[in-house]
């Protein structure tokens, strides 16, 4: 069902925290966030700041920023300081994930349109019952009800009906269950519920249903009549529907040879939010006002089961959407200008079939920007198959390449395809490419330009239809240089190439990825810390990280493990991080006044570090003198590995010093 957006008030629903299933309208262009009671939007949370973040509206955009706060700012489980928000956006603020809506949905979920044909007619009949909401008399206790034998076995009906829907839970089967009911009281040939979305009068789900042919649709609903339903609440039953004179707009329902349609309201706490309808063509079985009493009384017992069962769908669906949206976006971390860089080439390249190179220092992400380039490609439903060139010599990495037939060397006891074949119609990542010999290289570069292969042992080429993307942290143009890797082969990988910055030239990021691996490593390892304290933070800012991202993630994780208080301190850092002796120029160290560290505390802490440079500096200058400049023998005064002595006189700065 193809429709434009429909706008809505905007609005933040919190959907987890003290606040769960408030609503909040989003009408002034500030909006602050925060538990103060000053701010527009008050969350009696400790894990939030006085003044947490703040919504601005500038036309029908709204941005979110973060104000410095303690525990940080997550929208879909990204820590974010400036953020444009998009519709159905999560923002997550201590305890508290809030939902933006600012318009309808474009629902890619089977619509009314998928499985039931809503037709434009003009029904206008000379037999029509209207049934206002509550003058049913199956429910009502003030109706007296003639017992006849028919009442009975409706009530009785009813009865078997109302304990059977509520004992079942997925929206599907409640359905199809309820219409097999509803078939077994009324005369009906075929049968559709209808459902709306939750803030607008579009339907959103639809289930039809034949009692002839029950796996056969699309059933056709008159749309006028379901339109009158949802808007009015009445409970309508027409017959002689092929005798009426406006009939003629109405081609798919004249062809079907439809003589009965009834339809009743689904409404839970006056709101509306569905139809049960039913027709049928037999002249002899007709509806009547006791049939349309009878399943008004259904609509209103099964209104409960199916609202929480649409809800409850709605909901999965939607986790089930972020999920596979930001899984793999969450590990790419940054506002920085060249992270922002690097998702616009993944927005450009990613509808291509292009190869790709990725270079960049250990640590950097090269894997994550693949599997984000194959997540947003066309190929995003075929397989994605990452090989590290590196892990296998010349003869495991060629058979796992392009597979083998049997027999084709000493333990190919049966045939095996190759990880190039398996990805057929997919991705294959290729990491630490400049690690592949010559040899394999020269079969990859054919592969790439001819898109065949052949197995180990084979002769039958086998064609495919894969996207290559190959990453390096090597130096490729000094390997080209010294015939390590073949240059044309360079050249056919890189249709498009992507250096990642290493994380010493993007800060800004590091207080981002520090508190998202606070929160990640938190839960994982049960432990409860509220975030990274100030001076943690100015100790990560200073250090220049030669493992990028992957080390300041261990880092974190082991600051996490050692922790003995809500926030991570300088102390449970590795020692490397806090020796580190001045911040890089572009830098800039926090000073945070939302930390529920005491200042005194962290001034103490920052002068103990200090004093404690201090006395190392003094330790290896002593050692140097002793040693007369030899390092080594300065590594064995002192007790350290050679390595570790050198990673200490470049962390506290002392090469200068001790140079002779």
């Amino acid at each position: 069902m193809n429709r434009q957006h429909q706008l809505i008030n905007p609005m933040l629903i919190s959907i987890s925290g003290p606040e769960q299933g408030g609503v909040f309208n989003l009408i002034s262009e500030d909006m602050p966030i925060g538990r103060e009671g000053s701010n527009a939007i008050i969350i009696q949370d400790p894990l939030l700041s006085r003044r947490h973040c703040r919504i601005t509206k500038d036309g029908e955009q709204f941005t979110l920023r973060d104000l410095g706060s303690a525990n940080g700012t997550f929208v879909n489980g990204v820590p974010v300081k400036e953020r444009v928000l998009l519709h159905r956006d999560v923002i997550k603020v201590g305890d508290s994930s809030l939902l933006f809506l600012c318009h309808e949905d474009d629902d890619e979920n089977p619509t009314a349109s998928d499985t039931v044909e809503l037709d434009d007619d003009h029904l206008i009949t000379q037999s029509t019952i209207v049934l206002p909401q509550g003058e049913g008399f199956y429910l009502n206790a003030k109706k007296v009800l003639p017992m006849t034998a028919r009442t009975a076995r409706n009530l009785q009906a009813i009865l078997r009906i109302a304990l059977e829907i509520n004992t079942i839970r997925d929206l599907h089967s409640l359905q199809k269950r309820l219409l097999e009911l509803i078939f077994s009281v009324i005369p009906a040939e075929r049968g559709a519920i209808l459902l709306k979305a939750t803030l607008s009068d579009e339907l959103s789900s639809s289930f039809g249903w034949s009692r002839a042919e029950p796996h056969i649709q699309p059933v056709t609903a008159s749309r006028t009549i379901v339109q009158q339903v949802l808007r009015e609440g009445l409970a309508i039953l027409r017959n002689d529907v092929a005798e009426d004179a406006m009939l003629m707009a109405s081609k798919s329902l004249l062809h079907s040879g439809i003589k009965s349609i009834l339809a009743v309201p689904l409404s839970h706490l006056e709101n509306i939010f569905g139809v049960i309808y039913l027709d049928n063509t037999n002249p002899l079985e007709k509806f009547d006002e006791e049939h349309l009493q009878l399943v008004t009384a259904i609509a209103n017992l099964a209104s409960v089961a199916l609202e929480n069962a649409n809800y409850i769908e709605q909901l999965n669906n939607e986790t089930k959407r972020l999920q596979d949206e930001l899984s793999l976006d969450r590990e790419m971390i940054g506002e920085s200008r060249q992270m922002q860089a690097v998702r616009e080439f993944i927005a450009r390249v990613a509808p291509t079939n292009s190869t790709v190179l990725v270079r960049g220092e250990s640590g950097t992400g090269k894997e994550v920007v693949a599997h984000m380039i194959h997540r947003n490609s066309p190929r995003s439903g075929k397989p994605f198959i990452a090989i590290n060139c590196a892990n296998l010599n010349e003869t495991m990495l060629e058979s796992e390449l392009f597979g083998h037939e049997k027999g084709a060397f000493t333990g190919a006891i049966a045939q095996k395809k190759g990880k190039l074949e398996l990805a057929e119609g997919g991705t294959v990542f290729l990491d630490e490419i400049g690690e592949m010999s010559t040899m394999l290289q020269a079969k990859l570069l054919r592969m790439l330009q001819e898109r065949e292969i052949e197995r180990v042992g084979g002769t039958r080429p086998i064609k495919l239809d894969i996207r290559v993307i190959a990453a390096t942290n090597k130096d490729m143009e000094s390997a080209m240089k010294d015939g390590q890797f073949r240059s044309d082969l360079y050249f056919r990988l890189k249709v498009f190439e992507l250096i990642m910055p290493a994380l010493r030239e993007r800060r800004e990021d590091i207080p981002l990825l520090a508190s998202y691996f606070a929160v990640k490593f938190s839960q994982i390892c049960n432990r409860h810390i509220k975030g990274v304290s100030a001076a943690a933070r100015n100790c990560l800012l200073r250090y220049d990280w030669p493992g990028n991202v992957r080390e300041l993630g261990n880092a974190i994780e082991r600051a996490v493990v050692m922790c003995s208080s809500d926030f991570i301190l300088p102390d449970d850092l590795p020692d490397e991080v806090i020796e580190t002796e001045a911040a890089p120029p572009r830098s800039v160290i926090i000073d945070d006044p939302e930390d529920l560290t005491h200042p005194t505390i962290i001034g103490s802490v920052m002068k103990y570090h200090e004093a404690m440079k201090e006395a190392k500096k003094q330790v290896i200058l002593k050692a140097f003198d002793q040693a007369n400049g030899n390092h080594f023998e300065m590594a064995k005064l002192l007790g350290l590995h050679p390595n570790n002595l050198h990673r200490l006189i470049r962390n506290l700065n002392l090469k200068s010093l001790l140079k002779k």
